[in-house]
């Protein structure tokens, strides 16, 4: 349940800049190829359906870690296995972009979501507590 935990607490802090950038705060150059200070109501939109995508990788991660019983077990087994390609894409797709800081600061934290994610999908949590 650690690692659910830690991916959660990130998640949330990324929710708080997403919803930032969707109220109009002056942090684009940290999100979406960091081409806009302020971003435009597309991205916005964006933002605020990564907050959505947010919670339901959160929901995944607690059903697999069996904290919650939301999802069939075949489906959050697989799910988290998804999660953890999708944070490992971000990885790749965070370390090219133009932007530097989006570069230095969202590529790290991809990293880190991506480890916690092939954790959990590969149920290192789940052996710590059967200890």
């Amino acid at each position: 349940m650690p690692f659910a935990l830690a991916l959660t607490l990130i998640l949330a802090l990324l929710a708080v800049f997403q919803l930032a950038l969707v109220f109009g705060a002056p942090l684009g150059r940290f999100a979406w190829g960091g081409q806009h200070r302020v971003l435009p109501a597309r991205l916005r939109v964006g933002s605020a359906v990564a907050i959505l995508i947010y919670g339901f990788i959160s929901l995944i991660a607690w059903d697999r870690v069996g904290a919650v019983d939301v999802f069939p077990e075949p489906f959050s087994d697989v799910a988290m296995w998804v999660v953890f390609a999708y944070f490992a894409l971000g990885v790749v797709l965070n370390a090219i972009s133009r932007s530097k800081p989006e570069r230095y600061t969202m590529a790290p934290v991809s990293l880190v979501l991506a480890v916690l994610s092939f954790l959990i999908a590969a149920g290192v949590g789940e052996l710590a507590m059967a200890v």
